[in-house]
């Protein structure tokens, strides 16, 4: 139990990983709340790129640091080509082949779309008679059900990424719908513990009232806040801090390590800097 108890799954992000004791216990579903450009799509895309580089170079986990089996990408509008892409242009081109062999991509854009307005050609894929057949095999589903699906065919011991809460909890705020999104999310942990997967959720704040977005953080392990702080001479600094973070809190508290300066740049991705800073 005391080695269960211990394990840890990186982040990748060397500099976050070391506060951590190797990175987050497995198991964890993880909310990454940030303003515009603060940081949460680097943080993921940072750690993308670190897991997929210690997995293809055979990296050898320690007695109590877990590798994972997969890494999944869940998106709900975006193309697999314009994510690598994205992240190829902001670090390194290199990376789009790299990245492409070692990630699985769940695509919902077209049960996303269909729910809209947008002509189907804007987003679909072959005729006009295999986008009917598609949607029509589709039709009595819906995104929650269709993103369970997805998750259900991830193995144990995996890290998954859905890429933007904002797309999707928006149009679910009113009744009953809120309410099936919210008992998803504690699905989503209790699944998250049962298979020890990693699961990290990106939600834009400020798109959602105030109350929503602490019920979907009383849903997770661990919300890490990622916004803009003004520095002085009118510059304004990125920050990270952890909310919250069940079983970790207590320890990352006493030695004032919960918020953090961030850096960014296109040589070594997402930073922390590891220092004390008052809250």
């Amino acid at each position: 139990m005391h080695d269960t108890l211990q394990a840890r799954v990186p982040t990748g992000i060397a500099s976050l990983d070391s506060v951590l004791e190797g990175g987050v216990p497995p198991g964890s579903a993880m909310l990454l709340l940030g303003e515009p450009g603060a940081g949460n799509v680097e943080f993921v895309q940072t750690s993308l790129i670190r897991l997929s580089g210690m997995k293809q170079d055979g990296a050898v986990a320690g007695k109590h640091l877990l590798l994972p089996e997969c890494i999944s990408y869940v998106t709900f509008t975006r193309m697999r080509e314009d994510i690598l892409k994205e992240i190829a242009l902001s670090f390194n081109p290199a990376l789009y082949d790299r990245l492409g062999k070692e990630i699985v991509f769940h695509d919902l854009s077209e049960l996303y779309f269909d729910a809209s307005i947008v002509p189907s050609d804007w987003y679909g894929e072959g005729s006009v008679i295999e986008r009917l057949q598609k949607k029509q095999r589709k039709e009595n589903g819906d995104v929650l059900a269709e993103l369970a699906r997805a998750i259900d065919q991830c193995p144990r011991n995996s890290v998954i990424i859905l890429d933007s809460l904002t797309d999707i909890a928006p149009p679910l705020t009113e009744g009953r719908r809120w309410h099936a999104f919210i008992a998803f999310l504690r699905g989503l942990q209790r699944i998250a513990k049962r298979r020890n997967t990693t699961i990290y959720l990106l939600l834009t704040s400020g798109i959602l009232e105030r109350s929503r977005e602490l019920e979907i953080a009383d849903c997770v392990d661990a919300t890490i806040l990622f916004c803009w702080e003004e520095s002085g001479a009118q510059r304004r600094q990125r920050v990270m801090y952890f909310e919250k973070f069940r079983g970790v809190m207590p320890r990352l508290e006493a030695r004032n390590l919960v918020k953090f300066a961030v850096s960014i740049s296109a040589t070594e991705g997402f930073e922390v800097r590891n220092i004390r800073m008052v809250v």
